[in-house]
């Protein structure tokens, strides 16, 4: 069954576009109701890093629901959720002692927005509500989570109503932006000089935080941090007293080959947000994790947190979670991130990079991206009007393949790229057929001479 605007009472995304209806996933793969088969290799946004019908999982949700589905926070905690904290703070970046449990990475990251807020104003700093990005970022789409984020296309139809205390400085996005006469970690340093800059010039005892994404997820397609550049962050972050807040929505809980994507970098921010693989899809969740400090300030001052949702803490959810990061824990799997992902990054390059139109291969462990160019030599983009993104989307669907492409790549609305984050669990007899659907794809859409 394919449902249009003409036949389903479901609001779409987009009402011009036709949806084949999932039937079933097994695994990597995805069937619509026809029986065709796709290959996840976006784990839809960067969320299925176990695949489909996973069955440990499937029983724990079941056995989670024959004891207590929900409970509401405000009247009881559970066993599951008290695990699951446990679980992660144990892991965590040294200093995490406290998590909070939500439903969504939009969520978290407004948690994270409020938290800053109001453990400033209870350490007397009244005048700090001033938050600081970066162009070409997401944060989420919320209200207050789209007006942190550097994302043009997104927030231009509501900008009327976007917060107007928050600032952008530019993303640490190498390709575009390093000059050539600078080393990698010179490019690094100058980037995360921007920071300060602009604290200074909305003056330092208004700024309550900084967001970045650990590792740059849909907007510019697993894009890393030059080295050093978080490392001088913390020290702006530091010295300006300024909360470093690392949202690691899709590039946390195993997806770059680390539980926490910060480890990678040799930071501890003042909090992470993370959602997509903490459940793995299974069920709606996500998670701030709050460090010690910040916890205490309120702890000794009000005593509450001064937030909430219905669902936050929901037992079901947070079992499908518990389980997911037991599999990922027990059968080794960040490891194997870092081997599959350095073998699937290894065929991309091999396959693509003498591709015309293929400007820059990138990305850490499952996080994987492909930005695409007019020209290779001057990094000219191909113009937003040509829709790259939408066309490889369509195209790779129709060739059984599920990736993640994006438009306005270069400055908010020029340029194209697709990102890719298959799930952990990817066969590696499956890379190959990965790789040849998307080149077939690039073909069809890009042509190769």
């Amino acid at each position: 069954m394919v449902l249009t605007a003409n036949n389903s009472r479901v609001f779409p995304r987009q009402f011009n576009h036709d949806y084949p209806s999932a039937a079933r996933g097994e695994g990597a793969y995805l069937f619509d109701t026809t029986g065709k088969a796709y290959l996840d290799a976006s784990g839809g946004a960067a969320v299925s890093c176990l695949g489909h019908g996973h069955p440990r999982v499937i029983a724990a949700i079941k056995a989670q629901l024959d004891k207590i589905a929900f409970a509401h926070t405000s009247f009881f905690t559970n066993e599951t959720t008290e695990e699951l904290a446990q679980f992660l703070t144990d892991r965590a970046p040294a200093g995490f002692g406290r998590v909070y449990f939500l439903s969504g990475g939009s969520e978290a990251n407004d948690t994270a927005m409020k938290l800053a807020r109001q453990v400033h104003l209870e350490r007397g700093h009244v005048e700090r509500s001033h938050y600081i990005a970066r162009h070409q970022s997401y944060h989420g789409n919320t209200v207050g989570t789209l007006s942190l984020s550097g994302y043009p296309a997104r927030r231009a139809p509501f900008e009327p109503i976007l917060l107007p205390n928050i600032s952008h400085i530019a993303p640490c996005y190498a390709y575009r932006h390093q000059h050539g006469d600078e080393s990698l970690e010179q490019y690094g340093l100058r980037a995360a000089g921007e920071l300060e800059i602009e604290i200074l010039r909305v003056g330092p005892d208004k700024v309550a935080a900084f967001f970045a994404e650990t590792v740059v997820g849909s907007t510019l397609g697993a894009v890393c941090a030059a080295p050093g550049y978080f490392r001088e962050i913390r020290r702006i972050c530091d010295k300006y007293d300024v909360f470093m807040v690392l949202d690691e929505v899709m590039s946390g809980m195993g997806r770059t080959g680390n539980l926490f994507a910060c480890l990678a970098e040799g930071v501890v921010p003042d909090m992470i947000s993370i959602a997509k693989g903490l459940g793995g899809g299974y069920q709606p969740i996500s998670a701030l994790m709050v460090r010690d400090d910040l916890v205490e300030t309120i702890e000794s001052g009000s005593g509450a947190f001064m937030h909430g949702h219905t669902y936050i803490g929901h037992a079901t959810a947070c079992s499908a979670a518990l389980a997911v990061q037991k599999i990922i824990d027990e059968e080794n799997l960040l490891e194997r991130v870092q081997r599959i992902g350095a073998r699937v990054q290894d065929v991309l390059v091999q396959r693509l990079s003498a591709h015309q139109h293929v400007g820059d291969i990138r990305g850490r462990g499952l996080f994987l991206g492909v930005e695409f160019v007019q020209d290779k030599v001057t990094k000219r983009p191909f113009p937003r009007a040509n829709k790259i993104a939408a066309r490889l989307k369509k195209t790779a669907q129709e060739n059984g393949l599920i990736c993640y492409p994006d438009c306005g790549t270069v400055d908010g609305k020029d340029g194209d790229h697709v990102m890719l984050a298959p799930p952990f669990i990817l066969p590696e007899e499956a890379i190959d057929e990965l790789v040849d659907k998307l080149a077939r794809s690039i073909d069809q859409v890009l042509g190769m001479d």
